[in-house]
């Protein structure tokens, strides 16, 4: 169809587990003798989906399996998922920066993309030169990049560093000016990774912008991945689901974003003695989480938290922190130690930790809390998704109206005096 930016079919990308190479002696002569029989090639036959909670019983894993979707001119397509789900092995995939498997993609268009932080500089080229570097890598003239280049230093925020080494930029001065590159060269497919993350809120409120402009006004496309649910809800015009490298559902915005949520809930059930997906060294780890004793808590009301945690070893002091998230890493409230000065000490065995929120002002909805344990400046244990509560709706201001999370965004009010 002439209106089809990217059509992708039966897309996958097999990867071999394991430290040191990518194949063997005895797999490649495998190969080879069902290549020269005309047989398909037995090793696309074998690997495990892309769990990476789970150890592995295959040398291979399926990245991605089966991928088929298009996208037309001018849509924004977000593409959401937990991490590990595939999202960035598809976009370096469409990106050409590595190749599938199996399946084909077809792209109309130059494509840019904003893959990782300094991904297509040259560390020891300038600001200047880079931008010269990646419009001629995007098949563009000389003059082409000239009329755009102090459209492109103006919004990246970087001119005084323009003629310095790309080296010595910061991860946030890189992003900027890569963006800036990606979107006024004028690509007609921008790829945007969860990258813009890394820059400030400014920055973020006018890449979002911007990328609304490359759409809308000028009718090019956008692939775009983020864990901020609000970026995806104010960007994109459709989104795409991906759970352990399979597509596990597309629609609607607002439909997709409570899908992903639902995933992600499902995970957070699971006992923490049994979640392999966490991060730090684990000289202290959490047990056991509960709120209210599993009760919902109305708006207005306390929240109480129950920690279990168990430790190897004696800590004089611990800080803890407890984040509550709309969506995958939507931060609404931060509960910690550090900034409330609060102490705490664990003993070598089981720890109780109780915290009392006295008031919620959180709009109704199912909230996802990540917990975080930090002892002698070292991460001791991070897990995402942890648990979750429910905020049911209610009629908060006894106004006969019931507060939702549709149209109320995130916090709720106290009661104003009105006049007139």
């Amino acid at each position: 169809m002439s209106n089809i930016a990217i059509k992708v079919e039966n897309l996958s990308k097999q990867y071999r587990l394991g430290t040191v190479g990518t194949g063997t002696i005895s797999h490649d002569l495998n190969r080879w003798w069902a290549q020269i029989r005309g047989k398909e090639d037995p090793f696309l036959k074998i690997g495990e989906t892309n769990d990476r909670s789970k150890a592995s019983n295959s040398d291979y894993v399926w990245s991605l399996k089966d991928i088929n979707f298009e996208v037309k001119q001018g849509e924004v397509l977000g593409i959401i998922g937990k991490n590990g789900a595939g999202k960035s092995t598809l976009l370096k995939i469409l990106s050409k920066v590595t190749g599938p498997t199996t399946g084909r993609i077809s792209a109309k268009g130059r494509i840019g993309a904003l893959l990782e932080v300094g991904t297509g500089f040259h560390p020891e080229l300038t600001g200047r030169e880079n931008i010269f570097l990646n419009g001629a890598i995007l098949g563009m003239t000389k003059a082409e990049i000239k009329a755009k280049l102090d459209e492109i230093i103006d919004f990246s925020g970087c001119a005084r560093y323009v003629d310095t080494p790309v080296k010595r930029y910061s991860s946030g001065m890189k992003v900027r000016l890569a963006f800036a590159v990606a979107a006024f060269l004028e690509p007609e497919i921008l790829i945007v990774d969860e990258v813009l993350a890394v820059g400030d809120a400014e920055f973020q409120k006018k890449a979002i912008g911007k990328m609304q402009d490359v759409s809308k006004g000028e009718g090019r496309t956008v692939l775009f991945v983020s864990h901020n649910m609000a970026a995806v809800e104010s960007l994109c015009s459709r989104v795409l689901v991906l759970e352990k490298g399979l597509i596990h559902s597309s629609g609607d915005v607002q439909s997709m974003i409570s899908v992903y949520q639902k995933i992600t809930l499902q995970s957070a059930k699971r006992s923490l003695s049994e979640r392999t997906d966490r991060e730090g060294n684990q000289l202290a780890s959490f047990t056991f989480v509960q709120f209210n004793q599993n009760r919902p808590v109305l708006v207005g009301q306390a929240l109480e938290v129950e920690l279990i945690i168990f430790s190897q070893k004696e800590f004089n002091s611990v800080q803890i922190a407890i984040t509550v998230c709309r969506g995958f890493e939507e931060r609404v409230v931060v509960i910690d130690t550090i900034s409330q000065g609060v102490p705490v000490k664990l003993k070598k065995g089981e720890n109780k930790v109780k915290i009392k929120w006295p008031e919620v002002l959180l709009i109704p909805n199912e909230y996802q809390v990540n917990l975080w344990l930090e002892g002698n400046n070292e991460v001791l244990d991070y897990i995402i998704s942890a648990a979750t509560f429910d905020i049911p709706s209610s009629d908060y201001y006894k106004s006969g109206f019931m507060l939702n999370s549709n149209k109320h965004g995130v916090m709720v009010a106290k009661k104003c005096l009105w006049s007139q």
